[in-house]
């Protein structure tokens, strides 16, 4: 097979007319050309950090999607199902994926539960670990979100960090706001990488101290204008990352989007794609091609170096993508959960109430971090009340795994008003959480999930949209065009009940996650990341 078009040398910054000759799955040669065919040959991109289970498919139908956009290979994090199945879960997408010509490298959990503050599903301990770092399609040890456990020495965290040193994989870091001693304790640890920067002199810091920083731009957390101005000095030791992405927005871009928007911003075309291409394959040792001769034909074919729309997708030589068509073919593929427990009474959502004042959390648009703020209690027979006025919602974490009382906490900025919206795609122990405007809408949304076994919903009265997730609970069993037209549908519903966030399903998943600061609601109650204790509802 031979290819002909303008190819974009990475290494030796230049651009060339020229053919490329793949046989095998191998490029075998390149060789300059003239021709008039004007369309532009590089690498593929790779998304250097992702948790697919969050795009709400199955890695198999996730691939369907990634290639439209010239992704070629990922570093994905399995901690999400992890934490519902364990290490089988980790098995579970290391072979689902396998059946798709899409380059998944994937990592281990280093911290399921992430916290001992919530309810998950399964532990991973050192031990598994060991046996997971073994493995041959396991590449590096994921996120370790338990920074305190490095910060104060825990033998069982540094045991994990000490197996990937054994088997010389990388250790992938999550430290939001670590700054001064703490960050530098926590990369002697041996962590070479954050995800997490949310602010320029942070990210600046962790660079100057050798980490690796991920440009992310998610569905939720977006930190993309936070960081960019960064890269044209550190691009050598910069990738690009969307970490979590759901389906509808899978649908329209993916790390394409990141490269044309840096474009947009003047920034030099090959330090672009040296972070959109290169820098993942040479940190994590992947498997992937990069348009050298004797490389695996992993490339793809864009109309320019603009807007990088894609014309051509291959991997290992193989056409996988074409004009916005898909030609990766269904595969079947089990639907493991981990799903017990039984449906709710309205009374269940009701709490009572003393004082004056209560912690209330602050949901923040394009960011995992929530604010703790302080609001006069509304108070009817001793029971706290939904404060709509002011956009005091209620929000309630439903254990999934066995039969307790929901922890009801409240939360402000997602404007709902009317109704209710809910799922079980919650960071990390993925119990259901819900938020909305009355205790009987509350209970309708989180019955509607446990009915699902898995799910997202919005709710009002008699009106209900859901997507059932019953692959672990946080994957569709359907394909990626109508998982992410359901969830489309959905989404839409919660923006007519009154949420002005752009995705708020997305946020609502972040809400139980309790490594991000600052407060947050697990199923045992309310918690401050600062202080990295349960805290009182009441002030």
């Amino acid at each position: 097979m031979k290819i002909q078009g303008q190819i974009v040398d990475i290494n030796n910054r230049s651009i060339y007319s020229g053919e490329i000759t793949v046989e095998n799955g191998k490029i075998t040669s390149i060789v300059a050309k003239e021709h008039h065919v004007k369309n532009y040959i590089l690498p593929g991109f790779v998304d250097a950090h992702i948790h697919i289970e969050s795009s709400m498919l199955v890695p198999s139908e996730f691939a369907k999607l990634a290639v439209l956009h010239g992704t070629v290979a990922t570093i994905s994090d399995p901690h999400e199902i992890a934490n519902v199945l364990g290490k089988d879960g980790v098995y579970y997408m290391i072979e689902n994926s396998k059946k798709v010509p899409l380059k998944f490298h994937f990592g281990a959990p280093s911290c399921v539960p992430a916290t001992a503050f919530e309810t998950a599903g399964a532990i991973i301990d050192s031990d598994d670990i060991k046996e997971l770092m073994a493995h041959p399609d396991i590449f590096y040890l994921s996120e370790m979100m338990n920074y305190p456990g490095v910060l104060f020495d825990d033998p069982e965290v540094l045991k994990k960090i000490e197996w990937a040193k054994h088997y010389n994989k990388p250790v992938d870091g999550h430290a939001p706001g670590l700054r001064g001693e703490p960050i530098n304790k926590y990369i002697a640890a041996g962590i070479t990488t954050d995800h997490e920067c949310f602010t320029f002199d942070e990210a600046q810091e962790k660079l100057s101290l050798g980490m690796k920083v991920l440009i992310r731009e998610g569905s939720a957390a977006k930190n993309f204008e936070a960081l960019i101005d960064l890269l044209p000095e550190h691009f050598e030791n910069m990738m690009f990352c969307s970490d979590d992405k759901h389906p509808d927005d899978l649908i329209v871009s993916h790390i394409n989007a990141l490269c044309a928007r840096a474009v947009a911003k003047g920034i030099d075309v090959f330090k672009i794609l040296q972070v959109a291409c290169v820098n993942p394959i040479h940190h994590y040792k992947m498997n992937v091609g990069l348009l050298q001769i004797n490389d695996l034909a992993d490339f793809i074919v864009v109309e320019d170096l603009i807007d990088f729309n894609v014309i051509q997708t291959y991997i290992n030589g193989e056409l996988v993508a074409e004009n916005g068509k898909s030609f990766i073919e269904n595969v079947s593929f089990e639907t493991p959960n981990n799903f017990n427990t039984s449906k709710k009474n309205i009374s269940d959502f009701t709490i009572e109430g003393k004082s004056t004042k209560i912690r209330v959390i602050e949901a923040l648009e394009g960011q995992l971090i929530t604010n703790e703020i302080h609001h006069e209690v509304l108070l009817s027979k001793g029971n706290i009340l939904i404060d709509m006025s002011n956009d005091v919602l209620k929000m309630a974490v439903v254990n999934r795994y066995q039969n307790t009382k929901p922890a009801i906490a409240f939360i402000k900025n997602f404007g709902l008003k009317r109704g209710a919206i809910a799922s079980s795609v919650a960071h990390d122990c993925h119990n259901i959480v819900v938020v909305g405007t009355s205790d009987e809408d509350i209970c309708k949304a989180v019955n509607l999930i446990i009915e699902n076994t898995g799910g997202i919903c919005a709710v009002e009265g008699d009106k209900m949209k859901s997507l059932a997730l019953p692959v672990a609970g946080i994957m569709s069993d359907k394909d990626g065009w109508e998982t992410g037209k359901c969830y489309q549908e959905i989404d839409a519903m919660a923006k007519e009940l009154g949420s002005q966030l752009k995705a708020p399903f997305m946020t609502l998943s972040f809400m139980a996650l309790l490594v991000i600061p600052d407060l947050k609601l697990s199923d045992k109650g309310l918690f401050s990341g600062k202080s990295f204790s349960f805290v009182d509802l009441e002030v």
